[in-house]
């Protein structure tokens, strides 16, 4: 709408023709990211499959570029549908409410006049006599709320009931009914205007850059652009996003939805969708690569050493998510809260028959060493998995803060993280296409005892068939049958130089503790427990968080892996608790995950239990 809105403007104003020129702009939408798609999985893919040339990656990068672009107008024009949407949502009301007071003003006989004021006519009243009398008409303005007119004096000519009194003149009772019509047309004129402004500003900003290339400049005009809208058009939708339900009854919500209505909460929350369990993996990860931008914008903004390490890792997924990758990823969460969150599928875990979820351990956050190093294991366990069964995912899950240093020592992070685990797990229940989907829980280092403790709560963990644990200080229990799967469903692998997986009990790491400080350097932490507990000559089945999961005592299935390197104390090193998920260090190890995930736990190397 332009220049200023009048109520004749708004009484006239044809909402139908907002939402049919949001559906032209959905359209565009529409058609670019069927074109992305083309060049994406037919034009790219055929490409790389039957070319490797110089000429055939110069001509890669230009479909990626083509790819780019064709994903920026389909963002960009589904922005503007949004809007236009939004605009229409918003503003029936205040038009709503114009007709109303209009239809009332026609119904009493009162005129509307083009400034707005509404005029209502003479009638004839009753004094306090009884005698009848006429009250004039007059002219209600609704602009400002001024006090009506106080009655008037009698004039000095009239006789008053009463010796000394005058009389008082009789109130038209039409004066407050069109006063009341008047501000009601003025309080729909002053919420439309207010609304038109706002979208006015929201369009206008929706403008291209300038070239045909995809900028950093580009994307932060996207993030800047998906913010707007989100902050003018929020809150026209009919139904709010259903955080506080469980996994299913919000996939239940979202298949409920109109494609258009999920199309406009893909535009204007995906950070919200995006970080929904119970939502499709393949809506979670176009709604996570739409807000991937506009979160790395504010964390640049928020500036200090803490935002930067997250942007970095940000970077560096954004980096992945634009290469073909084996298996596909999909983003199924990110954030900055706390040490940062990323839960990265590499395989669709909506459509695979074996999925596994897989939770890190000690000192894992979101920086580079997370994007180089803790989701390639999850990749690693998704090819080892294919091979047993094509049909495999594999998740890295940092949806907690694990810790970072000696606060390894405390539950409070595992007993922090384990509902949000199980509640992840019980959105992959709800959205796994498969009648009885095989699921595995992997916990490696602190990691397992955040897997144990959430085994542990009412229902264990949704879903989930079997539970392997790596590197593991205990799980805050004493038998494999606390987990909740049965202890044939309960895989151990721990390898023999690994000294998390000796860690003793309370009493005994106080004193490791209390040598390491005393020693100093290299033999404090870990290392420093390690070494009193040989000095000591414990031997007990009993580490830090309770039974040692490759003792016999606690009855799982412990599987080979290799020893590892001896640690290296001049160092503080302890290699051997890092390398299970790797198939150039460890590949017995990889081979049984693997052989675990993708369904056949059977065909296990088995290992003698401690």
């Amino acid at each position: 709408m332009t220049g200023t809105l009048t109520w004749q403007l708004l009484r006239d104003l044809k909402i139908s023709e907002l939402t049919e020129a949001g559906d032209a702009w959905h359209e565009v939408s529409g058609r670019s990211a069927s074109d992305r798609a083309r060049v994406d999985r037919a034009m790219s893919a055929k490409l790389r499959e039957t070319e490797e040339s110089e000429s055939a990656e110069a001509a890669l990068g230009r479909l990626r570029r083509l790819s780019r672009n064709f994903q920026y107008v389909h963002t960009e024009c589904g922005l503007v549908r949004t809007a236009l949407n939004g605009l229409a949502g918003d503003i029936a009301e205040p038009q709503n409410q114009l007709k109303q007071a209009l239809a009332d003003a026609a119904a009493l006989n009162f005129s509307v006049h083009e400034d707005g004021a509404v005029s209502y006519p003479a009638v004839e009243v009753e004094d306090v006599t009884g005698a009848k009398r006429d009250a004039s008409g007059g002219k209600a303005q609704g602009s400002y709320r001024l006090p009506l007119e106080p009655p008037g004096l009698g004039s000095p000519g009239q006789q008053s009931l009463h010796p000394g009194y005058p009389r008082l003149k009789q109130a038209n009772p039409n004066a407050e009914k069109a006063q009341d019509v008047a501000d009601r047309i003025a309080r729909a004129v002053r919420s439309a205007r207010e609304i038109d402004a706002r979208y006015a500003k929201t369009l206008n900003a929706l403008k291209a850059e300038k070239g045909l290339d995809v900028t950093a400049a580009t994307l932060k005009d996207v993030a800047r652009d998906t913010a707007d809208v989100r902050s003018t058009a929020g809150m026209h939708l009919a139904e709010e996003v259903p955080e506080d339900k469980s996994p299913a009854e919000r996939k239940k919500w979202w298949e409920g939805l109109a494609d258009e209505q999920r199309q406009e909460y893909l535009k204007i929350a995906p950070d919200l969708i995006g970080d929904l369990d119970g939502i499709p993996a393949v809506t979670r990860d176009e709604a996570n690569r739409t807000y991937l931008p506009v979160l790395m914008d504010d964390l640049a903004r928020q500036g200090g050493d803490e935002a930067k390490t997250k942007l970095d890792a940000l970077r560096m997924i954004q980096g992945k998510l634009s290469e073909p990758s084996h298996p596909p990823m999909f983003l199924l969460g990110i954030g900055d809260e706390g040490n940062g969150r990323a839960i990265v599928s590499y395989g669709n875990p909506d459509t695979s028959k074996h999925v596994s979820a897989y939770v890190p351990g000690l000192g894992t956050k979101l920086d580079g060493d997370f994007v180089k190093g803790t989701m390639k294991r999850a990749q690693d366990t998704a090819i080892a998995a294919q091979d047993v069964d094509p049909s495999s995912a594999s998740i890295i899950w940092l949806g907690y803060d694990a810790p970072q240093s000696a606060d390894v020592m405390v539950r409070g992070d595992a007993q922090r993280g384990a509902p949000a685990y199980n509640e992840f797990m019980a959105g992959l229940s709800a959205t796994n296409a498969n009648e009885d989907p095989h699921v595995t829980a992997i916990g490696h280092s602190y990691g397992s005892l955040t897997v144990g403790t959430a085994a542990k709560e009412s229902g264990g963990i949704p879903g989930v068939d079997d539970v392997i644990l790596l590197g593991s200080p205990g799980v805050d229990a004493q038998k494999a049958t606390e987990l909740g799967v049965g202890r044939e469903h309960v895989f151990v692998g721990a390898a023999d130089n690994d000294p998390v997986t000796h860690l003793p009990t309370k009493p005994e790491t106080a004193l490791g503790w209390a040598m390491g400080s005393a020693l100093g350097g290299p033999l404090s932490g870990p290392v420093g427990i390690e070494v009193g507990r040989d000095l000591f000559d414990v031997g007990n089945d009993d580490v830090y968080f309770g039974k040692d999961p490759a003792s016999k005592a606690f009855g799982a299935q412990r599987f080979e892996v290799g020893d590892g390197p001896r640690m290296v104390f001049e160092a503080g090193k302890f290699d051997a608790h890092s390398q299970y998920f790797d198939p150039e260090l460890d590949e017995v190890s990889v081979d049984n995950i693997a052989t675990i995930v993708g369904g056949r736990p059977e065909d296990i190397v088995r290992e003698k239990h401690r």
